[in-house]
């Protein structure tokens, strides 16, 4: 088959995986409102509905034994998410008139896109502690690779990261209609979703055999790019409409899930590292995002925030990851 009808697939398995997540998002959304869980800590509990396209895959990766393309879509979409979202945003916000923004002139004129600097304590910092986790339990030779125990325990650290986000960000709950149509499409949404993901995982496949590149590469370079076009979209919309924090924070939350409860399925079957020179380079830019992400929401100026410039050097960040993959480690060039 040609390498092009399964780029179709791959588009087509990736949207399905989205639109069954979408479904399930918003009765995480109705659950956070429910219990009183603020904006920024919400974003923790609508990462479970973002990144289960991520579980999905690496579960299906994780049965057709091809584990490479599940570690390399989540290590690739970690990376390339957070100067996505946040370039997003900033695009999404430059207009007139932005509701829920009394101070939107000024911050047009300031070129400063605000986020609630509440996302640092309750998502960024705790989502760094579980990357560090992660760097102890894969990077030391004597520990490489993914195992079963590795898998429960990066289980443990996402209950703990979730209990500490609901537990800061508890608030006063509000009363939630829910309606017979709304479970139904989260029932079909996890069903789509299920089909998403192991057709993603079936078109990489391919995609990877036909251009005799890994299955580590494909996933961080053909998987994590596709699979970040849905939610870009949907950041888009959820800026313009004046929710800004809400549309960068989710973002923390979907990683937060993608690293443990993502990698759980991976280990359980036991996933060694081909390339370690490529893990390691990628693992490090996976950590340097959230950092920048931290540093600029809370150091960056008198506001919260991201400046234009802050969200240049993000995608820079991106970029000078690609080079560096692409001329030093597979020195394709």
């Amino acid at each position: 088959m040609s390498v092009w009808i399964w780029v179709v697939v791959l588009l087509v398995a990736v949207y399905a995986a989205h639109w069954g997540s979408e479904h399930l998002a918003d009765p995480f959304k109705k659950v956070r409102r429910q219990w009183g869980i603020s904006a920024a800590a919400g974003g923790s509990l609508i990462g479970i509905a973002t990144a289960s396209p991520e579980v999905g895959i690496n579960i299906t990766s994780a049965v057709r034994g091809a584990s490479g393309i599940g570690l390399g879509a989540v290590l690739g979409s970690t990376v390339i998410g957070i100067p996505t979202l946040v370039t997003i945003g900033y695009l999404a916000t430059r207009k007139r008139d932005l509701p829920n923004d009394p101070g939107h002139d000024r911050h047009l004129q300031e070129h400063l896109l605000r986020v609630d600097p509440a996302a640092v304590g309750v998502q960024a910092l705790p989502y760094l502690g579980i990357l560090v986790m992660l760097a102890g339990l894969t990077l030391p030779a004597a520990w490489r690779g993914l195992q079963p125990i590795d898998g429960w325990l990066l289980f443990a650290a996402y209950i703990a990261y979730l209990a500490q986000a609901f537990l800061r960000g508890r608030g006063e709950g509000e009363q939630v209609d829910w309606s017979k149509r709304e479970i139904w499409l989260a029932v079909a949404g996890v069903l789509v979703l299920a089909l998403g993901a192991y057709f993603t995982v079936i078109a990489t496949q391919n995609i990877v055999k036909a251009l005799g590149i890994s299955a580590i590469v494909g996933g961080l370079f053909i998987t994590a790019p596709v699979a970040a076009l849905p939610e870009a979209f949907a950041a888009w919309t959820v800026a313009r409409s004046g929710q800004i924090t809400p549309a960068l924070t989710n973002i923390i939350g979907d990683h937060a899930m993608a690293v443990t409860v993502g990698f759980l399925p991976l280990a359980l079957v036991g996933t060694s590292i081909e390339n370690f020179h490529l893990f390691w380079v990628s693992f490090v830019f996976v950590a340097l995002m959230p950092v920048l992400y931290a540093a600029f929401i809370r150091w960056g100026g008198s506001e919260p925030g991201f400046r234009r410039w802050q969200v240049f050097a993000l995608v820079g960040t991106y970029v000078v990851y690609v080079l560096i993959v692409l001329f030093w480690v597979l020195k394709v060039f």
